[in-house]
């Protein structure tokens, strides 16, 4: 019975409108603390005991990685298809030369917990850390020159807008302050922005040379226009801790955070929105691959994928008969006929998206020989609404 209220609420919610973010299987209970892509299908998530995950179809398969490290992976980061590097709180640092399917530990003198990496270019690259570290290579990992940060507290954050123009924040303990630092020679030097929050900041993240933002703790969103001479707070809307910033270009941008939370702007942080994730879970990174197509990750293995901008579109529901499939059951090849052209989606049982197909006839043969044997949903959205029937893959 539970099984078939579950199927029952599933449609319902497939003929109601497109969801937003919907899980993906990461085959782990593992916290994952960073997500990263390379191109529209290829992206990793790394975090707790080693775990380093990898999917080359947009996330519908992610596949375990052999890790040279088996504590916390905190942050992952490629500055090209093949080159990519992973730092851990245990201090150290990982490199692949092979879009990950072998992982090295590289040589460096830090002892300190490491918290996120950033390449300018694949030589090029900075990693931050407790005890104020800064750590900066020009020769791909080959060797690592610590830099003197200027601040006392744990750095949490790395970004760069170019070479020489780059940002690291975290926090100071006592007091309690919100910390920035920039650099403008690719940095050598680092000087603290003044004027920031007394709360934590966990993340951030330049759309251009001049705009700029950085999140924290008790909801804390921060923006500047002006290179970070100035930062002025933004209204998010919660006392959710934000634990990751990014934007997919000027206009549009995301945050994720404590208990689920998932915040967007369209308008460049003006103002900010709730979107539903449908998790309580802590959310760590996000991460977009274009303005569509995001992802974040999070505690117990969380993968959310959304392939619409986070947005719940309402749609109207045509009734069941507007879409026809056969054979049903089937086992190699499924049959769909709709009144017009239409967008398709299969969705397993956990309204996961497993394929999706555009077409412009009324009538599309589908090879589904690869998929196990079970329930699934076709979704049809065609000019006049959306249209959903099951079908059961033998």
């Amino acid at each position: 019975m539970k099984k078939v209220y579950i199927l029952i609420s599933l449609m319902f919610i497939a003929a109601s409108g497109f969801a937003q973010w919907i899980q993906q299987t990461s085959s782990t209970t593992n916290n994952l603390l960073s997500v990263f892509f390379t191109d529209i299908n290829t992206g990793y998530a790394v975090g707790q005991y080693g775990t380093i995950l990898k999917t080359t179809d947009a996330g519908v398969i992610w596949n375990a990685q052999t890790s040279s490290i088996t504590g916390y992976l905190e942050s992952v980061y490629f500055p090209d298809s093949n080159t990519g590097y992973i730092v851990s709180y245990e201090g150290l640092i990982q490199k692949t030369t092979n879009g990950g399917n072998s992982w090295t530990i590289l040589t460096s003198s830090n002892t300190s917990n490491l918290f996120s990496v950033f390449f300018t270019n694949v030589d090029t690259g900075y990693i931050v850390g407790t005890n104020d570290t800064i750590l900066k290579t020009t020769n791909g990992g080959t060797n690592w020159l610590s830099i003197v940060s200027g601040t006392s507290g744990p750095l949490i954050s790395v970004f760069f807008t170019d070479d020489n123009n780059g940002y690291a924040a975290g926090y100071t303990i006592n007091p309690k302050h919100g910390v920035i630092l920039k650099t403008t020679n690719a940095g050598n030097t680092w000087t603290a922005q003044t004027n920031i929050t007394t709360n934590y900041l966990c993340s951030v993240f330049f759309v251009d040379s001049n705009t700029g933002f950085a999140v924290g703790d008790t909801g804390t969103i921060l923006k500047t226009i002006d290179g970070g001479i100035n930062w002025n707070t933004q209204i998010s809307g919660t006392i959710n801790s934000l634990e990751s910033v990014y934007f997919s270009d000027i206009n549009n941008g995301y945050i994720a955070g404590t208990n689920g939370t998932i915040l967007k702007t369209v308008d460049g942080g003006t103002n900010w929105t709730t979107q539903s994730s449908g998790t309580t879970n802590l959310l760590r990174s996000v991460y977009f691959s274009d303005n569509n197509i995001g992802y974040t990750v999070g505690a117990n293995g969380i993968i959310l994928k959304t392939t619409n901008g986070g947005q719940f579109v309402k749609e109207n529901q045509l009734p069941e008969s507007a879409i026809n499939i056969f054979p049903n059951p089937t086992t190699d090849n499924l049959t769909i006929e709709t009144p017009e052209k239409a967008t398709m989606e299969i969705l397993n049982f956990e309204g996961q998206i497993i394929k999706t197909i555009n077409t412009a006839d009324k009538q599309t043969n589908i090879d589904v020989s690869n998929l196990s044997s079970g329930v699934y949903i076709i979704k049809a959205k065609t000019e006049k609404g959306i249209a959903v029937k099951k079908f059961i893959k033998q």
